[in-house]
């Protein structure tokens, strides 16, 4: 059988496709997202539609694999917006956890998840998830035959501010209004408005929206599908760079 490399989805494979790909010891991309507001500007699925599209560009450069992403997470600050549908930090962890050795029980060892969710709760829970796996397979952990690399596509967007992008540019600002122009321009909603405001830093706060009136910390008026493309680009580049280390 010729299992053809243009095929990066996971679930679209047959069983005599994943036998083949286990034997080649493909990496295993698990996109992580969320239902959240970012603003009336920007869709809902805004941090899933992001590390989709990182983990499809990378898998065709890569010659990797992308698992079903996983659309729900844990967004304790914007669950006052109309439209955040967030789950428990355990149950993201759970459920991690559980994806990831049931691809281990069926022959794959090495795996990134890529989270489009930025959030503290978020990428902890995530961490602590790879964090159990790795303690069951300690052993095989130990010779480098099973690995996993866990991060956000923000890890690298958020190394372009101050130098192309305004420091203090953050949640459905310039930089993830650009990417969503040019990844899905379709779902644009409207311009949106500029918004610096933040939480006060270690204060617990009732009711963010006090603070980010639309949800947003950022310019999405300075956003562009150019900018967009440039940041993308620059993600996919580091994330191959991520892959091809799991690989070694």
């Amino acid at each position: 059988m010729n299992f053809s490399t243009d095929k990066v989805w996971f679930a679209e494979l047959s069983m005599e496709e994943v036998k083949e790909t286990v034997e080649a010891n493909k990496v295993i991309i698990l996109p992580v997202g969320s239902v959240e507001e970012h603003g009336p500007h920007l869709p809902l699925c805004t941090d899933s539609i992001q590390p989709e599209y990182i983990a499809l560009e990378v898998a065709k450069k890569t010659d990797s694999l992308v698992a079903s992403p996983l659309k729900y997470g844990v967004c304790n600050v914007t669950r006052v917006f109309p439209g955040t549908i967030s789950i428990s930090f355990l149950s993201l962890c759970r459920i991690t956890r559980e994806i990831i050795e049931e691809f281990i029980r069926n022959g794959f060892k090495k795996f990134l998840i890529l989270s489009g969710h930025a959030d503290e709760a978020q990428m902890t829970a995530l961490r602590l998830a790879a964090q159990h796996v790795i303690w069951r397979h300690k052993e095989e952990n130990e010779k480098r035959k099973i690995r996993i690399m866990v991060c956000s596509d923000y890890d690298f967007a958020y190394e372009l501010r101050g130098k192309y992008f305004d420091e203090k540019d953050g949640h459905g600002g310039t930089i993830e209004t650009s990417r969503v122009m040019a990844i899905r321009p379709d779902l644009i909603k409207e311009k949106g408005s500029k918004n610096f405001q933040k939480i006060p830093r270690f204060e617990i706060i009732a009711n963010p929206s006090n603070f980010l009136p639309e949800g947003i910390i950022g310019d999405p008026t300075a956003a562009s599908a150019e900018k967009g493309q440039f940041i993308n680009d620059h993600i996919i580049g580091e994330v191959v760079k991520l892959i091809d280390e799991l690989k070694r």
